[in-house]
């Protein structure tokens, strides 16, 4: 009797697999970016969050990437991540069609953090999106009065 049963993932398979996850969610220029900023110094922890992040958690099947993409936003502002959220902000807004967020999707994440995590981190957080949508002309400059 011949053992059918498939072997477990490596390391490198996981990698490998987050890294694809990884590309989808954020995009291949941030992802190439990131990487090319690999050192001696991080290099492990690049690999780390990879498997990780990218792998173990977003390759997960149940929720699926557009609501994983609310749940980092929230997140981000939970813990006052701004560079984060302003990441995921334009991963969200760039992403593949079926999980991207609109910008009344993100309005309401920041909303929901006025009332769970603050008027300040709100704030803040409106300050960071208006940026990101003006830079990629989802939202006019403002006029003068």
């Amino acid at each position: 009797m011949t053992d059918t049963a498939a072997a477990p993932p490596t390391s490198a398979d996981s990698y490998e697999d987050g890294l694809v996850n990884r590309r989808r969610v954020l995009g291949d220029a941030w992802v190439d970016k990131s990487l090319a900023n690999r050192n001696d110094f991080n290099a492990e922890f690049q690999e780390l969050i990879t498997r990780h992040a990218w792998n173990d958690i977003w390759g997960r099947p149940a929720l699926g990437d557009k609501t994983r993409r609310y749940m980092v936003l929230s997140m981000m502002l939970g813990i006052h991540a701004y560079e984060e959220f302003a990441m995921h902000v334009r991963a969200a807004l760039d992403g593949p069609p079926e999980s991207r967020l609109t910008p009344d999707d993100i309005k309401e994440v920041i909303m929901m953090a006025a009332i769970y995590c603050g008027v300040p981190v709100a704030n803040h957080a409106f300050g960071i999106a208006t940026g990101i949508l003006r830079e990629k002309g989802l939202l006019p400059a403002p006029t003068a009065q």
